[in-house]
């Protein structure tokens, strides 16, 4: 039996499609969107959007897939947080790149001030725009 990590269903309870959609955003180095994932899958037999959406719905939900709103696509999660609630994404503006990051010490600094206000956060995610590594020095060298 396949599992991702301990707080991951295994990946042998996710449909054909889920499969499929999971496996091809793990075969990319940027994140998707939903109609990147059906120009990709057509020959899979994935020819409607609700056959992605649906694939994709349940992905999040589970927490093997990270829905980046600002890009409005997709991308596997690679288990750096798992255990916790936060997660970060520092997104390149210049090649598109995203790495996805642990947040404990946004969790850590944004948790406190919401249970102040007696509010309950379930879900930490947050994007970073900036420059990737490899772009901050090309912007610098030429």
């Amino acid at each position: 039996m396949t599992v991702c990590c301990d707080h991951h269903p295994p990946e042998e309870t996710l449909t054909r499609n889920q499969r499929l959609v999971l496996e091809t955003l793990r075969s990319e180095d940027k994140p998707l969107t939903a109609y990147n994932l059906l120009d990709r899958l057509r020959d899979d037999g994935l020819r409607a959007p609700p056959q992605i959406y649906r694939a994709l719905d349940r992905l999040v939900n589970v927490g093997v897939v990270h829905r980046l709103d600002r890009l409005n696509a997709f991308i596997s999660c690679n288990h750096n947080h798992c255990g916790g609630q936060g997660v970060l994404f520092a997104v390149c503006d210049a090649c598109g790149s995203v790495e996805e990051l642990k947040a404990d010490t946004v969790e850590s600094a944004i948790l406190p001030t919401t249970e102040a206000i007696g509010f309950h956060a379930v879900q930490l995610v947050g994007e970073v725009r900036g420059l990737c590594g490899p772009c901050e020095r090309k912007k610098t060298d030429g």
